[in-house]
């Protein structure tokens, strides 16, 4: 299901010699989409949903991630918050529908997502009292 190629390796910064992994970029580009529009089913730059911001994250660090919230949470295993690495996913209820929204954990409590309909890729923190109500877990990919 993941797509990588055994011959290339993750990018290098030569200032640390610090080896990116495919969370730290997919979380990097995701901090890069920040003010990008929502857009239902959207999966590129021109407009997200919270899914599609994932997938589109994991595909420019060469994983390849399906589009729908219950498919990514059906190939992650749960962390929890305390637990959570830059690049984990987590996830929220909405409208009485679990796993029904997900975003890029940044570190610090924070997350990256594609909110809703009007809205606009942003930072978000887990404390904010919207999203420590609905939130439900914190998953790595498998």
């Amino acid at each position: 299901m993941f797509s990588s190629g055994c011959a290339t390796r993750p990018p290098v910064n030569r200032s640390t010699g610090y080896t990116q992994s495919a969370g730290d970029k997919a979380t990097s580009t995701a901090l890069t989409m920040i003010g990008r529009p929502y857009k239902y089913r959207g999966e590129t730059p021109a407009g997200f949903d919270c899914s599609g911001l994932v997938r589109y994250s994991y595909l420019t660090a060469g994983i390849e991630l399906p589009h729908g919230t219950r498919a990514l949470k059906d190939m992650t295993r749960s962390v929890g918050l305390w637990g959570a690495r830059q690049g984990d996913l987590v996830f929220f209820w909405e409208n009485g529908k679990k796993y029904s929204h997900v975003g890029i954990y940044i570190g610090d409590r924070k997350f990256i997502h594609a909110p809703s309909t009007g809205g606009n890729v942003r930072r978000d923190s887990v404390d904010d009292p919207y999203y420590k109500k609905h939130y439900l877990d914190t998953r790595r990919l498998m």
